[in-house]
């Protein structure tokens, strides 16, 4: 194999394009299309070879259950934590490490191919594996000797699972901890730089499935210890796809039977060389991170695409609105890091927003579409303007991400105490100390240029005759922020006369 490389470190590309409706490559979406001969083959394989699979895995599975309890004997969490195991205990991982691979043989796998050389604990500490498809990506977690693993503190009470898992001294993440993130960094930094003989540490970087079309991006955690790591890249080259498990494809259950129903399945492990990151590259782990990806992106001859687990969160929240899913994958990660919003804000305020004005069959706004949302004529020259300020690449609709962009660019931050107290000072025409909704059509006429015969305002909510309130006005921009573009124009273009 080859020695460790330091690689020439690429700059990143953090800018927040447009350029997007529906994207060209969705890693989230799996289907399996079976042929007569793939639907006769499942047929007859579920009565003659699946009952034998299913007993053979269920043997290599107890099996390795009751050795793993055995193993775990007398060990506190403490004790797994702190110090690597030794001794008989290593041993019977390594034949516990065994039998899992027998496992995966009565599954099918019986054409595992490597490539390459797996790299030792000094020579890198932590193994990055991509791409992450499916639960079936376990056959590499064995074949590598049972490495310790980064998982969910969850994962401990998962039946069988939970023991073997806790045999290997994960590295267990407590979503519910805001401090989880930095004490699981602190902990491989320890493991990565003990001298103790510390098996290496396993790490999915996407963190999360998708279907081998290409890469999403890579959480930068197992980068922040800035030691050598050893991309490790999985293949499946089989006719029939039945392995991927993606968020919009088929259950568990139907992957399990098609996969224990095919003749063989095919899987490829190949090695590359640790990577040694640069000053730079220690010094920003995103980078090291993405150049990482670049080089197993390489191997696997496939594109990156700057996806990750909140897009799959926003492709189940548009499905629920009624959006087709693809409307979710924005590239939330980088749109959250630079607009500051969190994922609960963007799945709720603003796709929930974005989902009252879109066109439901193909997920994006169009000027008609803006127009009765606001209630304003599609002609108008204002709203003609504030679709223009969204739609930047002149393409003739908003999609989600350039909605997003155009709230946090244009609208939200027009919405200031001080823009609101002198918007409203100003349609307080008579300083009445309230407004009602002749004032606001009056200005809005103003804005627009245009006549107010042809407004229709519902804006407050309120008969034509109510008092309007500076709360009322102020909530109700804050409500519909697209609003608040309108009121600035009429900020510049309108001054009462004294």
């Amino acid at each position: 194999m080859e020695g460790p490389v330091v690689r020439r470190t690429i700059k990143r590309n953090e800018d927040v394009t447009l350029d997007q409706s529906q994207p060209q490559t969705n890693p989230f979406t799996h289907s399996i299309s079976l042929s007569t001969y793939d639907k006769i083959k499942i047929f007859v394989l579920s009565i003659v070879l699946l009952l034998p699979r299913v007993i053979g895995v269920a043997i290599c599975l107890v099996t390795s259950y009751w050795l793993a309890c055995i193993g775990l004997l007398g060990l506190s969490e403490e004790e797994l934590k702190s110090k690597p195991m030794q001794g008989w205990r290593r041993t019977l991982r390594a034949i516990i490490s065994q039998i899992m691979v027998w496992l995966f043989y009565c599954s099918g796998f019986n054409k595992v191919k490597v490539k390459g050389r797996q790299a030792t604990a000094r020579e890198a500490p932590i193994l990055a594996l991509a791409s992450h498809s499916t639960f079936y990506d376990a056959l590499v977690v064995v074949f590598l000797g049972s490495p310790s693993i980064v998982a969910k503190e969850e994962v401990k009470k998962v039946p069988f699972f939970g023991k073997l898992i806790n045999f290997t001294q994960p590295i267990y993440v407590e979503r519910e901890d805001p401090n989880s993130r930095a004490n699981t960094i602190k902990e491989m930094v320890r493991r990565a730089t003990s001298e103790d003989p510390w098996q290496q540490i396993l790490i999915f970087p996407e963190g999360t499935c998708s279907n081998r079309k290409a890469l999403i991006t890579f959480k930068p955690g197992a980068f922040y210890p800035g030691v050598a790591v050893q991309p490790v890249c999985i293949k499946y080259p089989n006719r029939l796809d039945t392995l991927s498990w993606t968020w919009d494809g088929p259950g568990a259950m139907k992957i399990l039977w098609y996969t224990m129903t095919q003749f063989v399945t095919y899987a490829e492990i190949e090695f590359l060389p640790p990577y040694v990151p640069s000053e730079e590259e220690i010094r920003d782990p995103k980078i090291f991170a993405e150049n990482v990806r670049l080089e197993m992106a390489k191997c696997l001859e496939v594109p990156v695409v700057n996806y990750s687990f909140e897009d799959c969160r926003l492709m189940l929240k548009a499905t629920k609105l009624g959006l087709p899913s693809e409307v979710g994958l924005i590239g939330a990660a980088n749109l959250k890091t630079k607009y500051g919003f969190d994922q609960k804000e963007l799945e709720t305020t603003i796709l929930e927003s974005f989902a009252k004005i879109a066109d439901k069959k193909d997920g994006v706004i169009r000027q008609e579409g803006l127009a009765s949302y606001l209630e304003i004529p599609v002609n108008n020259p204002c709203l003609m303007q504030v679709f223009k300020a969204y739609d930047q690449d002149c393409k003739g609709f908003i999609s989600f991400k350039k909605f997003i962009v155009g709230r946090m660019s244009v609208s939200l931050p027009a919405i200031t105490e001080q823009n609101l107290e002198a918007t409203f000072e100003l349609l307080d025409r008579g300083k009445k100390g309230y407004i009602n909704l002749e004032d606001v059509t009056y200005a809005l006429e103003k804005s627009f240029a245009g006549s107010t015969s042809s407004l229709k305002l519902p804006l407050f909510g309120v008969k034509e005759d109510s008092k309007i309130t500076y709360g009322d006005f102020a909530s109700t921009v804050n409500e519909k922020p697209e609003y608040a573009k309108f009121f600035e124009i009429f900020r510049q273009s309108y001054a009462p006369a004294s």
